[in-house]
Formats: structure tokens, C-alpha cells, sequence
């Protein structure tokens, strides 16, 4: 075995989703501050070229390294990651045992949360195991209350039905959320499926870690970042992360240069993004092409797979409409010309929109997303659901007409401004100064 010269951490990351991206932007802000430390980022090999590519446009680092670790023979979501975690944790494992002996034994574990059985491998080599939670504070929440809100709501078939409107605030920081937010899977649903056990285990696995790191800031969870530290050994919020180690990507389909001829008229296009998971149904992208259409408004559409844009929808809004198959989200959010954030209500675009200070209108549909978008439109206010909760051609337009044109949407868009105001001081001279400090000082002692 190699004498560790220096600290070693090596980062565990969950390749799907928006899950890697984050880490990997926390990843090169700790190698940046800690340039006497190794940093060994894994993750399969698929992922690993598209954050590669990605670090290289933001400026390599010199240690900070990537390595792959086994795929599992990926098939289709979702059984891809059941596939992937079912190669778990031997494919990270065996990897980690060949870094070793070229950088020396690891000092730390830093990894995805998903990855719960880190910590067992953490206990083996006695280092620290610190978790990365890519959402927000309060979806963190609902899996490690899993066992209270099963005891308290009850389960079965008929809760969502029975039960959606209840609140749930008998839990701190959960007073606009009602059960019919929560992620599928705490109390309705298949409780017995493998993303629901995935997370639940993975809510009760966090109470062991030396730290838990999340994606957001003290000004925007406060109370369930209070609560978390009474039940976690360590809790830092250390977002915004996109306003400290921003990840600068390609503009491959120039939305930018396209964006810059609207700049004199702020505020006044709507982009539409979905994400890397959720995939629309054709009807759906029809319902949405046809309200975009009949909006009038310019919009930018992030579109992978066009099955469903009606005929002639490409010509009719020629001019005012880009569909591309993939966008520099967060750079597009920040153009001072976008004025609306069509989105699943994923919490990555939820932080970039606020970063952004761009209003939502949130179609969720799985996972956090729910939860997220009641967040944003009853806790603070800097969005929408849209009209109706399901995608039809009036309810776009009547939505887009809400944040673009009246009234309401300004002072979403105002609200935003304050948010985005808070994330900024805590990233430059707040808590999540401070939490990224301790964070640092766990993960590379007397750095």
C-alpha cells in the first residue's frame, strides 16, 4: 500500500439525472481551494466524457481526475439504475482499489447521496464519509421522515386520493406542503419498488454521515435546514452552486447569439426545458407547441425528440421560436431577454431560474418535482403551476400571459430578484462561506 503523501478524496458520483453535474461543480471548488489535495472523481464511463468535456470548458484542473467505474450494462430508464445499483458498490469498489495504488489510500469519501453503501466503505477504511444531496432541503426531508409520515398519514391505495390536500405541519418547514406533494413512494405509490427503498434507505443512511451537504442556501430553507442539524451530525448548505462554480457548457446551437436579438426588450422570452429525464408524451408536446404558438410569445425550446410538434409549427413561428435538442441552460436563464421558465420543477432548474431571477411555470410530473413546485408557488412565490396542473394550449397561453404581462409576473420576477440576492450573499460573504469552509476543513484537514 502507498503512504498518502497528501489528502485523497475520492468522489462518488450517481451518473443520471441531474445528479452529477452538481457534485462535480462542488468538486472543482473544493479541488480549487485545496490545491495540495487530490481530488478522484468516479463515475461510468458515459457520463465521465460528457463532464469532462465540460470541465475543460471551465478551466481543467490539475488535481482534479477522472475515473470510470463499471456501467452494469445499461439498458432503458429506469432499469438502467436499478441495473447500475445492482453493480454497486463492487464497480466502485474495484475502481477505487486501482486509484489507490497509483494516488494513495483515500482520505475521505465525497459522494452522491443515492450512494448510501459509501458509508460502509468509509467505516472499512475509517475516513470520513460526507453525502451530496442534489435537491432541496425539504425533499431530503421527506425521506428521512419517511417511517413519521407513514405512521402519521397511513398508506395504501386511497391516501392520495383521501389525503392529497392534508398539510403536512406537523414537520418543521413543511407548512405549505400537503401529502399530495410528497415524492411518490413515502406514502402512496409502490412502496416496495426500488427507487421508494432506494431513498428510503438512503434517508435513514444520512443520519450516519460525518456531513451532508446540500444544493441550497440558509435564506431559502432555513427552518428545515435547522431542523436537519438537530438530526444530522453535521448539515451545511453551501448553494448556490451555480453562483460559486458555475459549469460553463458548449453553446453548440448558438441560443445565445439567437437570445442577444431580443436584449432590447428584457424580460420577454419564455425557454422551455424539461430536463435530462422527464420526456413529454406527443400529445403533450403538441398541447405545448400549439399554446406556445398561439402565444405569441418568442421562446426557446430544448427539445430532444420532435414526435408530436404539429405540422407546420416549425415555419409558423419561424423567427420568434428556436427548438434545439439541448441548451446552455443555466447560461440561457441568465440572459437578460428570458422572462419565463417552462420546466418540470426539477430542483436544479429551480435554483438556476432563481439564479437567473426568472420566473417559473412548473409542470411536475415525478420524484421532487411536486413538492418543488409548491414550493415555488406558495412558499415564494416566484412562479406557477400551470394553469389547470395539466399541459393544454389555454392553459400555456393563459399561464405564459400571467408571468409575461401582468402584473402577478413582475412581482414573481421581483421576488426572484430578492432571492437570488440572498443566494449571492451567502455565497460571497454568508453561511455558505462559512459551511463550504467546514465542508473543507472535513474533507482536507488543515488545508
Amino acid at each position: 500500500m502507498v503512504t498518502p503523501k497528501k489528502p485523497h478524496v475520492a468522489i462518488f458520483a450517481f451518473p443520471f439525472g441531474g445528479h452529477a453535474a452538481p457534485l462535480l461543480s462542488l468538486s472543482r471548488q473544493l479541488a480549487t481551494n485545496a490545491a495540495d489535495a487530490s481530488f478522484s472523481f468516479f463515475c461510468t464511463p458515459k457520463s465521465n466524457g460528457f463532464l469532462s468535456s465540460i470541465a475543460t470548458a471551465s478551466g481543467p484542473l490539475p488535481n482534479l481526475k477522472f475515473y470510470d467505474v463499471s456501467d452494469g450494462l445499461l439498458g432503458n430508464l429506469p432499469e438502467e439504475v436499478e441495473l447500475f445499483m445492482k453493480a454497486t458498490p463492487g464497480n466502485f469498489a474495484n475502481a477505487l482499489e486501482g486509484v489507490v495504488k497509483e494516488m494513495g489510500e483515500v482520505t475521505c469519501l465525497l459522494t452522491d447521496s443515492f450512494l448510501w453503501f459509501a458509508g460502509h466503505m468509509a467505516e472499512e477504511r475509517d475516513v470520513p464519509w460526507v453525502t451530496f444531496w442534489v435537491s432541496g432541503a425539504r425533499s431530503l426531508a421527506a425521506h428521512f421522515y419517511t417511517e413519521l409520515f407513514r405512521k402519521k398519514i397511513g398508506t395504501g391505495p386511497d391516501v392520495l386520493a383521501t389525503r392529497h390536500e392534508e398539510p403536512l405541519d406537523f414537520v418543521p418547514g413543511f407548512f405549505v406542503l400537503r401529502v399530495g406533494d410528497l415524492p411518490e413512494g413515502v406514502v402512496f405509490g409502490d412502496l416496495d419498488s426500488f427507487f421508494p427503498r432506494l431513498l428510503h434507505r438512503m434517508g435513514e443512511e444520512s443520519a450516519r454521515a460525518t456531513a451532508v451537504v446540500l444544493k441550497t442556501f440558509d435564506g431559502l430553507d432555513s427552518t428545515i435546514l435547522t431542523d436537519l442539524r438537530s438530526k444530522f451530525r453535521s448539515c451545511l448548505a453551501v448553494g448556490p452552486l451555480n453562483l460559486i462554480s458555475p459549469l460553463l457548457s458548449e453553446d453548440s446551437h448558438a441560443c445565445l447569439t439567437w437570445l442577444d436579438r431580443f436584449a432590447h426588450n428584457p424580460a420577454s422570452i419564455a425557454y422551455v426545458g424539461f430536463g435530462t429525464v422527464m420526456r413529454l408524451t406527443p400529445a403533450q408536446v403538441a398541447a405545448l407547441a400549439e399554446g406556445l404558438e398561439s402565444s405569441g410569445v418568442p421562446f426557446i425550446w430544448s427539445l430532444k425528440a420532435r414526435e408530436g410538434l404539429p405540422a407546420g409549427f416549425l415555419e409558423q413561428t419561424a423567427g420568434r421560436g428556436l427548438v434545439v435538442p439541448w441548451a446552455p441552460q443555466s447560461m440561457v436563464l441568465g440572459h437578460v431577454a428570458v422572462g419565463v421558465h417552462v420546466t418540470h420543477g426539477g430542483w436544479n432548474s429551480v435554483m438556476e431560474s432563481i439564479a437567473g431571477t426568472v420566473p417559473m411555470i412548473c409542470y411536475p410530473t415525478l420524484a421532487d418535482q411536486k413538492l418543488n413546485t409548491r414550493l415555488v408557488s406558495h412558499a415564494w412565490r416566484i412562479g406557477v403551476e400551470v394553469d389547470g396542473g395539466v399541459l393544454t394550449r389555454d392553459g400555456v397561453v393563459r399561464s405564459i400571459e400571467l408571468v409575461l404581462r401582468k402584473d402577478e409576473g413582475r412581482v414573481m420576477r421581483e421576488r426572484a430578484c430578492k432571492l437570488r440576492e440572498l443566494g449571492k450573499e451567502s455565497v460571497e460573504n454568508g453561511s455558505s462561506v462559512e459551511n463550504f469552509t467546514k465542508l473543507l476543513g472535513i474533507l482536507v484537514p488543515g488545508g
